[in-house]
């Protein structure tokens, strides 16, 4: 291996951290605020990639035809549980969808620029998070652990299985948002990876001011602080899961949409993808966001040398990469019985 092969490895390993740094942050994020790991977090990401490969193919009403759907079901449940007419948000949200869904069929998708293409895929994929956090979410809050655990993945089976119908078996690829590279000494860095690195890292950097410099950031720290002590001072448990999922499914969405140029994603391909980012926020014990990027970040690089050492291996290498710091924190954590 010479260092033509470092830097090209490393050039990779980096990409792929980034967006695993990403999804790493998000898993902690709605992890810390709502006791929910979500597992369908790669949900969101392939629902990016999907509609945006949708889009350049002048299609995508098939992820609006789901939006549609869940602001439906959101407004029934509200309707069930209340046994009134839904409240305002509800027809918002409803209302939100329908006009949406309106303006797909009517937009000339394939001729519409890449970033007005971008801008429309997270306006379909965003609101997704908090939807699905009041119907599965929301009227379960208080429940234990693992019963929040168990509803996350059958969620993730029934959106997996909404994908395959949505999109088929086949796999999609989208364009990439600019051709050619940056030349440094032997090695040419394609534009599309740095593309994902500079996002990456505005992403990150804009998600520390918002945490540090906004009141609903300090509010989604304050319920990850103390719930219960958050709730007292008033900040509402249902606000902050429901912004929490938002963040969740508008990275995931992103990291979609910056992926979607470099490789082809099958409706399934998410989940393998958040995996890894849990492997990085198992790292930080699922509470530090820096330790959280960092690990993901490592787990890229660790993913991208492993491909050249032993590529039948790779997955096996970085997902052993968790034993450690799992045994690491059953070690050095004190165990306390969660009241149900």
């Amino acid at each position: 291996m010479d260092s033509q092969i470092v830097l090209l490895l490393g050039q990779d390993g980096l990409t792929s951290g980034a967006i695993y740094a990403l999804l790493a942050l998000s898993i902690v994020l709605v992890f810390s605020v709502t006791r929910v790991l979500l597992v369908p977090q790669g949900e969101f990401v392939t629902f990016g990639a999907m509609a945006m490969a949708g889009m350049q193919a002048g299609h995508s009403m098939t992820l609006a035809w789901l939006l549609l759907g869940l602001a439906g079901a959101r407004a029934a449940g509200a309707l069930r549980a209340r046994r009134r007419w839904p409240g305002p948000g509800d027809w918002i949200m409803l209302g939100y969808a329908v006009a949406l869904w309106a303006l797909l069929r009517v937009l000339p998708l394939q001729a519409l620029p890449m970033v007005v293409q971008a801008l429309l895929t997270l306006a379909l994929v965003v609101p997704m998070g908090p939807l699905l956090y009041d119907i599965a979410f929301k009227p379960i809050a208080s429940a234990h652990s693992l019963v929040l655990l168990i509803v996350s993945i059958a969620l993730h089976g029934v959106l997996v299985g909404l994908s395959l119908l949505m999109f088929g078996a086949e796999g999609a690829r989208s364009e990439p948002f600019s051709d050619g590279g940056l030349e440094i000494g032997p090695v040419v860095f394609k534009s599309q990876a740095l593309w994902v690195i500079a996002a990456s890292t505005l992403l990150i950097g804009a998600l520390y001011v918002f945490f540090d410099r906004t009141l609903h950031g300090k509010a989604l720290r304050a319920t990850s602080v103390n719930r219960l002590g958050a709730e007292l001072m008033g900040i509402s448990p249902t606000f902050a899961g429901q912004l929490s999922f938002g963040l969740a499914a508008f990275i995931g969405a992103l990291s979609g949409i910056l992926i979607a140029p470099l490789t082809t994603l099958y409706f399934d391909s998410g989940f393998l993808i958040s995996l890894k980012g849990f492997v990085g926020a198992v790292t930080g014990g699922l509470l530090s966001y820096p330790i959280a990027a960092l690990g993901a970040t490592s787990v890229g690089l660790v993913e991208s040398f492993s491909t050249f050492w032993a590529s039948d291996y790779k997955e096996v290498i970085v997902f052993t990469l968790i034993l450690p710091f799992l045994l690491w924190r059953s070690l050095t954590t004190r165990h306390s019985e969660e009241d149900a």
